[in-house]
């Protein structure tokens, strides 16, 4: 086995392998939460979102990709190619999506009372279900390209513009067809990168603000590492700036191909790698950070803390 293809299958097999279960675990995580409390807060309804497509961008691209590498080929025929590739491609933009509304979400709740910001909490707060259909909605029927120029790989028709996955080929028809199909998707993903990177620097502002406010006052803000607003923060900032970091190397990869006149296994294996290496490593920071995610033991020892009598003195002040 060849060198790249021994790195492909243990990246690939990483990723399936922590992306899956990580990911598993949020999602029935907060079905339970929702079973047994008979609600969800907003932010834990966009976290399982989240979750449940990152499950199918690992499932459509990771466990395909991995199998190719082990040497396993001509999986799928014309059909499964085009459901494969467009599932990856919707899910994948449901995560950009995703991430930018969780981001955006809670830089509206933790902002001030303002006219604006009120309206803003007043209507999308109680109307997070909406957005993400609204969300699902554009992002299914926006991608005919999946359909129409994905083929297996015993398809001979190829053209010069092709993206070679190994499992199935991608042929745009013409140079103008690629640039644009290209261009179009790299357009709304950056306005989702640029929506959830400002929402999140604006949270980091308002919460440098506040602890610049209260502190000394509160004896909890002498470690603002405990404040759920700190670990909210934390959250989303490393959320963006890990995903913002995989979008520039996915991005460079991608104008990088625009100069090649058909894009070989290497290039597009490193793309898809960063692509999806999201998928595997959100859940990993989503439950190192969500209270909700956090283990009985320690939900149970906060709990003693918050009704212990220093912390009740402190509150009432």
């Amino acid at each position: 086995m060849e060198l790249r293809l021994v790195f492909k299958a243990l990246g690939f097999f990483l990723l399936v392998g922590i992306g899956i279960p990580g990911n598993i675990i949020i999602l029935l995580k907060f079905t339970h939460l929702k079973i047994t409390e008979k609600k969800l807060l907003p932010a834990n309804l966009i976290l399982t979102m989240l979750a449940l497509v990152n499950i199918l961008v690992v499932l459509s691209r990771g466990i395909p990709q991995s199998l190719t590498a082990i040497g396993i080929t001509d999986i799928f025929h014309d059909y499964e190619c085009k459901c494969f590739i467009y599932v990856y491609r919707v899910c994948r933009a449901m995560s950009i999506c995703v991430t930018s509304l969780l981001s955006c979400y809670q830089c509206i709740v933790i902002a001030p009372a303002t006219s604006v910001w009120l309206f803003l909490k007043r209507k999308v707060t109680p109307n997070v279900t909406v957005v993400i259909f609204f969300l699902w909605g554009i992002n299914l029927s926006i991608y005919p390209s999946c359909i129409l120029y994905s083929y297996a790989m015993n398809n001979s028709s190829m053209s010069e513009y092709t993206l070679n996955l190994e499992f199935c080929y991608v042929a745009f028809s013409t140079y103008t067809i690629f640039v644009a199909n290209g261009s179009v998707f790299a357009c709304r993903d950056f306005l989702f990168v640029g929506l959830m990177m400002l929402a999140s620097c604006y949270i980091v502002v308002i919460l440098h603000r506040h602890r610049k406010q209260v502190q000394g006052i509160r004896s909890s803000d002498r470690n603002p590492g405990r404040t759920a607003e700190y670990q909210a923060a934390r959250s989303v900032v490393l959320l963006v700036t890990f995903y913002v970091l995989l979008f520039g190397l996915d991005s460079a990869i991608w104008l990088y191909t625009l100069l090649l006149s058909r894009v070989g296994p290497m290039v597009t294996d490193a793309r898809v790698f960063f692509g999806s290496l999201y998928t595997a490593v959100s859940p990993i920071i989503i439950i190192l950070t969500n209270k909700s995610l956090q283990a009985p033991r320690q939900y149970t020892r906060k709990k003693i803390l918050l009704h212990s009598p220093e912390t009740t003195c402190s509150q009432v002040q």
